[in-house]
């Protein structure tokens, strides 16, 4: 059987850290990050070209150690840094499934991964590499949701794929609302007016701005990731009305 043509050619992946905890209790699940590794290894055998930004939250969460009082700057810094753990598994999982992976950081961490270039990270990319962006924007009062918006707009990504543990958005939380139901398509400015928490404000006004789609879709079902690359109704859309 012939496998479809894929809709986006570049792809954004954006997975929060807690994407990659599966059944432990804090750190990495190795079958999880074997799936992933794998799943990501099929999209560019199809000559997609994938990016991806990851977050720190299954070793540390800077805004939470902030709110208990420590300095925000050195909270943040320290979740930056957990981000990179985190890129460095995961590119670990990649190369051992065959695929050339770059790991681009926008802090200086020169003996473990790249500084970020965006020509660079441009070229990686047609070279069919996969590219995974580090230390968010590398300023601290920015989320990782930040740092993948900005960067797919940096790298021209055609869209940005939301990884989370639930399969769309929804008009309430599905755990405890049995009568939640499922957006299928959703505007920037609905987003923002109803505070549906698809990702900071910050990040969804800058999608806006340079009218970047945003797909938001389970990521912990297998075979998710082609799904999404293939434009498959999996979840849900946010783009311009």
């Amino acid at each position: 059987m012939t496998e479809p043509t894929p809709r986006y050619r570049r792809v954004l992946l954006k997975l929060s850290g807690e994407a990659l905890l599966g059944d432990v209790e804090y750190g990495i699940d190795p079958e999880v990050l074997h799936r992933l590794a794998s799943e990501i290894r099929s999209l560019i055998e199809r000559e997609v070209e994938v990016a991806l930004v990851i977050g720190g939250g299954n070793i540390f969460r800077g805004a939470g150690l902030a709110a208990a009082g420590m300095d925000r700057v050195s909270a943040d810094h320290m979740g930056m840094l957990a981000t990179v753990m985190n890129a460095l598994a995961l590119q670990d999982a990649l190369e051992r499934e065959g695929v050339f992976t770059r790991v681009m950081s926008a802090i200086q961490i020169n003996q473990v991964c790249e500084d970020y270039i965006r020509r660079r990270a441009i070229r990686h990319l047609e070279k069919g590499r996969a590219v995974i962006f580090a230390a968010g924007t590398g300023n601290p009062f920015f989320t990782t949701d930040s740092a993948a918006s900005l960067r797919a707009v940096e790298v021209g990504a055609d869209v940005v794929l939301k990884g989370t543990k639930v399969d769309g958005v929804y008009s309430s939380d599905p755990v405890n609302d049995p009568q939640a139901t499922r957006y299928r398509r959703l505007t920037y400015d609905q987003v923002l007016d109803s505070r549906l928490g698809v990702m900071d404000a910050t990040a969804i006004v800058l999608c806006r701005d340079e009218n970047m789609p945003i797909m938001v879709f389970d990521v912990t079902r297998p075979g998710c990731l082609a799904d999404a690359v293939d434009g498959q109704d999996i979840g849900t859309m946010v783009e311009r009305g």
